[in-house]
Parts: C-alpha cells; structure tokens; sequence
C-alpha cells in the first residue's frame, strides 16, 4: 500500500519546536509510515512577508532533501499586489503542481472578489488548489495571533462558478454533514481528515461525501503521523483508494 500524504509542512511552525520539522526526522518518519508521496507546504507562509522567497525555499528543500517523494505546493495571497506574478513563479519557475491557500493567516474572505479570481486562474492552469482553513485549535493559539477558523460558508458558490477546478479542503472543524455535501456537490472537491475527531470521525465523513473524494492528510509534524493512520484502520477505508482520489486531485488521471 502506498499512501500519498496531501498534508505536510516543512520549515518551523512560528510558535513552538516539532519533531519532524527536520527534513532528516521528516523523511524518515514519511517513509517509516509507507509515504510514496507527500505534499508538502511551508509553515513560513504563514507569517513570512517575502512569499517569493518563502517558495523558492520549499521548492530547492524539496529537490534537496525529498528524494523524490517530497512535491511542494507554493502559497499565493491573492491581496498582495504581485500574486499573479507569484503564481506564474511557483507554475513556471517552480513547476508546482498546486497550491496551498491560507486565508485566514492571509486575512480575506471567501467571497473576495480576487480569490475567486484566483481560482479561476489555477483551473485555466490546470492546477490543484488546497484550502487550510484553520492550523491550530483557536483554544491553543498564541494570545497575540488571534487567528480563526476561516468562514467557509462562501466556498460551494465559489467553487460552482469556477469550472475545471480541483480543490482540496484541508485542516477544518465543525462542519456540518449538509455543508460538506453541498461543497463537494459544486464540484471536484476532496477532503482530507487531519482535524476530524471522535470515534467513526473518518467513517462517518467518508459517508458524507463518499469515500471517492476522502485523501489521506496526516498534516505532520504538527500531528503525529500515526494518528492519521489509526483513523484510517478504525474507519476500515483503503489508502489505495485514498491514493487514486489524491491523483485525481492533481490532475493526473482524468
């Protein structure tokens, strides 16, 4: 069985240590648990002012410590003055396979008028798109980072009107079983669970919007990557089929 994992993070989450936020502990835990794949974002995209500088080091730690197992997946903010030319950058210089959106640490709605935009130009593109709605339990984030769950209420219209797009929610709590129908209705939507608690959590999502649009998501290092599996046997779901949804996502069988 070979996992692709759509989750992980590289360089240092800005508030505490992480084992595995070396690329040496990330790596071998990866291949310890049967990752053929990861998808890998930076954590520096979080707070970092330089975007451009932030990919180009998730794409050179990538080649250098990936062994091919490694894909990154650059951050575009659709309300800086440059993210389209950041966009191109991570397409074309970085010869990204998507990318991965932080609107809440990024601070826009959406419903903005530029996200939709972008979506819009990433399905012309031919890329995946990930949404991490939330990093961090808002009950444990720093008293200084008031950071909330994005407001996803607007993301089936968006999606809707977008055709082409293949897009990725990642990293989200409560939501609602008639939410995640009406998102993954509007069209290619998949889903991780990295965020998905209690028992039959897995189980009961993967009834919600069928096992056909769940993608294995550990988000590690910020999770221990055995959670992710423990969920995956309790919920008795096929990683091969985890791993074909996660191939689809990427554009890679259509």
């Amino acid at each position: 069985m070979a996992i692709i994992d759509t989750n992980v993070y590289l360089s240092r989450w800005p508030f505490r240590r992480l084992y595995g936020d070396e690329p040496r502990e990330l790596m071998a835990k990866l291949r310890q648990a049967g990752v053929a794949q990861a998808w890998a974002g930076s954590f520096d995209a979080l707070l970092h002012n330089d975007l451009g500088a932030v990919n180009a080091r998730l794409a050179a730690d990538c080649r250098q410590h990936g062994d091919g197992l490694l894909m990154p997946f650059g951050c575009v903010n659709p309300k800086l003055p440059d993210w389209k030319e950041e966009l191109r950058r991570c397409l074309v210089e970085h010869r990204m396979n998507g990318i991965r959106l932080h609107p809440n640490f990024h601070g826009y709605r959406l419903d903005d008028p530029a996200f939709r935009e972008l979506l819009a130009l990433a399905a012309e593109r031919g890329i995946a798109v990930q949404i991490a709605a939330m990093m961090e339990d808002e009950r444990t984030v720093h008293p200084l980072v008031r950071v909330t769950m994005a407001d996803l209420k607007p993301l089936p219209a968006a999606v809707a009107a977008v055709k082409g797009l293949r897009l990725q929610l990642m990293n989200y709590r409560g939501v609602t079983p008639a939410f995640m129908k009406e998102l993954t209705a509007a069209g290619e939507v998949y889903v991780d669970f990295a965020m998905i608690e209690g028992v039959h959590g897995l189980k009961r999502l993967s009834a919600d919007v069928t096992p056909g649009r769940v993608v294995f998501g550990s988000y590690f290092p910020f999770y221990y990557h055995e959670a992710a599996a423990l969920k995956v046997k309790e919920a008795e779901l096929s990683v091969d089929t985890m791993a074909a949804n996660a191939r689809k996502l990427l554009g890679a069988v259509r």
